[in-house]
């Protein structure tokens, strides 16, 4: 490779102060442009006008105030939506000094000088070499038969050239949470009253969620034993610019997907970093060790050995149609490779012409008992398109198998359960040490219910200013999130229409505004450098057996990074890319 490249220490240090300067409560400005002449480094600072104070009996303790960003131009605001894998990307002006961030290149490694033409086209035809021959591969989207047989019309994964800075601290701290929210939901999840209460008015305005209450309803009127809990998790959060605060943005318990593809592109992106590493300054020991695969498959296995039927199976709930199909054969793989543990995969709709549940409870799949079921599916409305689909879930859940996630997890899960737990004391509940109950209020977002008169002042708030809200529903899976103008519109009409009961099927949260950086998005063979938001998530894994916890801890994480002016798709849909952190 030719010599092409320049030093990046003393601009990496730059951004580290840059995200130094924005943390503290104190700053607040109109303009700031941070200058590095070197490097060519330039961010326009996302900014604060005033802090309203709001009654923290409704917000939750974790936040005082709801800051919120002003117009510092006379330009329209324009709609954010989430994408759907639930990544959410900002493209709003108001929050942009009178140099946006569409104008200058944002602080980041794309826009470094590290790489220049020759040197970004060399490094392409290396990444996507090693993608082909290490399995970073998905589902070629213009071909209909790839997301249902394998081995057909393979493309590599939408990646980012290179590994996305991001603070180091932040990172820990979101690392440190992860076994407390994994003991969190163990512990909800055994509270069928208050799940029940919780979702009562969400019930009855959202039929999926009525569903799903049902069926909990049933286990446990029928007193189904569930003496083996698995939980494999993923938190998303973001770090708030204005802030400086690594927030919360959902906690995902049902089908927590990347766990192959992601653990692939940390690995990838330390062979870059290696591949110019004396040339551009880049250290891939910056690049933390993702371990969410084998993570994800030990856990498994060790639910799969305490099931304690080694000729058993692990079921694997699917999608009749799945592009991202390679990363859950890759988990089925690494449980095969590693433990012997074999894996069936089937549809709802396939395990209620072909499952039956013995005398004893124990599942069975066309002969063949099954330990474990994952869910890979399952999580929304489009899931369920009839009956069959219901009497699956209700049969798996009425079984002995080890459930990923049970019933209860997957409510612990739900946007509602996220609100409530946000408030003050509801965390005591459940989790008996203070330092725990302190850390993780620390990153909720502000979180307001809809239901009843009480909360009229902030519906009433976020028509006024919908810019600082984002309106969700029970939904997980992406694309369901409102906001923008598009909040005042629903709000208004979900007010005025049957009393404004449905506003019980909404919850409103903070608006989170992540720094805009620039990347190399690598799609479809070709690279284009595209002004980004990056979200973290942390991969998890729980075990538990009656009361002894056999398995609680951190296992790797993901970042999705996605185009800041995009206003709607995923990693699968083709606006954002599969990263790695480069901890600074």
């Amino acid at each position: 490779m030719p010599n092409t490249c320049i030093c990046l220490p003393a601009g990496l240090a730059s951004f580290h102060t840059l995200w130094k300067l924005n943390s503290g409560s104190s700053f607040c400005c109109r303009h700031t442009v941070v200058d590095r002449a070197d490097l060519d480094w330039k961010i326009s600072c996302i900014c604060l006008s005033k802090t309203p104070k709001f009654d923290s009996g409704v917000r939750g303790s974790a936040m005082e105030a709801r800051r919120e960003a002003v117009l510092l131009q006379n330009e329209p605001p324009v709609s954010e939506r989430e994408d759907n894998d639930g990544l959410s990307s900002r493209n709003d002006k108001s929050l942009i000094g009178n140099k946006s961030l569409r104008e200058s290149p944002a602080l980041s490694l794309a826009s470094s000088g590290i790489l220049l033409e020759g040197a970004v086209e060399s490094l392409v035809a290396e990444a996507l070499t090693w993608a082909s021959l290490h399995g970073l591969l998905v589902g070629d989207p213009s071909a209909q038969s790839s997301g249902r047989t394998v081995g057909v019309s393979l493309v590599h994964a939408p990646i980012s050239l290179l590994p996305t800075p991001f603070p180091e601290e932040k990172y820990i701290q979101a690392v440190e949470l992860a076994p407390l929210f994994n003991e969190l939901v163990d512990r909800v999840s055994m509270d069928g009253g208050f799940l029940q209460e919780a979702l009562s008015r969400t019930q009855k305005v959202d039929s999926f969620t009525a569903r799903l209450l049902d069926i909990h309803s049933l286990i446990l009127q029928d007193g189904v034993k569930q003496d083996i809990r698995l939980g494999l998790h993923r938190s998303d959060y973001m770090v708030d610019m204005p802030t400086g605060d690594l927030l919360q943005v959902e906690f995902n318990t049902i089908s927590s997907s990347f766990a192959g593809l992601g653990t692939l592109v940390s690995q990838l992106h330390s062979h870059l970093t290696a591949w110019i590493e004396s040339q551009s300054g880049l250290l891939a020991e910056k690049i933390p060790e993702n371990r969410a695969l084998n993570g994800f498959a030990e856990a498994l296995a060790l639910g799969f050995k305490e099931y304690g039927d080694l000729s058993a199976y692990v079921l694997t709930v699917v999608q009749q149609e799945e592009r991202n199909m390679y990363d859950q054969h890759w988990l089925s793989f690494r449980l095969y490779e590693t433990y012997g543990i074999k894996t069936i995969r089937k549809t709802l709709a396939e395990v209620d012409l072909q499952a039956k549940v013995l005398q004893d409870g124990t599942l069975v799949i066309e002969e063949q008992t099954i330990a474990i079921v994952y869910y890979r599916a399952g999580y929304g409305p489009s899931d369920y398109p009839s009956e069959a689909e219901w009497r699956a879930r209700k049969l798996i859940e009425q079984s002995i198998a080890i459930k990923c996630p049970s019933i209860s997890y997957h409510l612990v899960g739900t946007k509602r359960i996220q609100q409530e737990l946000a408030k003050p004391g509801i965390l005591e509940r459940y989790m008996r040490d203070p330092v725990a109950v302190s850390k993780l209020r620390k990153c909720f977002a502000g979180l307001w219910s809809l239901e009843g008169d009480a909360c009229s002042s902030i519906v009433d708030e976020a028509i006024a200013q919908p810019s600082a809200f984002v309106l969700k529903p029970q939904r997980e899976g992406g694309g369901n999130n409102v906001y923008g103008d598009e909040i005042r519109e629903k709000l208004t009409k979900l007010k005025e229409t049957d009393g404004g009961d449905g506003l019980a099927a909404y919850i409103l949260m903070q608006r989170i505004f992540p720094v805009v950086h620039n990347s190399y998005f690598v799609r479809g063979g070709k690279c284009h450098i595209r002004q980004a938001i990056s979200e973290l998530g942390i991969f998890s894994a729980y075990l538990r057996k009656n009361s002894k916890v056999i398995l609680n801890q951190h296992c790797g994480y993901l970042l999705r990074t996605k185009a800041s002016d995009s206003n709607e798709g995923g990693v699968a849909a083709g606006f954002a890319v599969l990263d790695s952190l480069y901890c600074i």
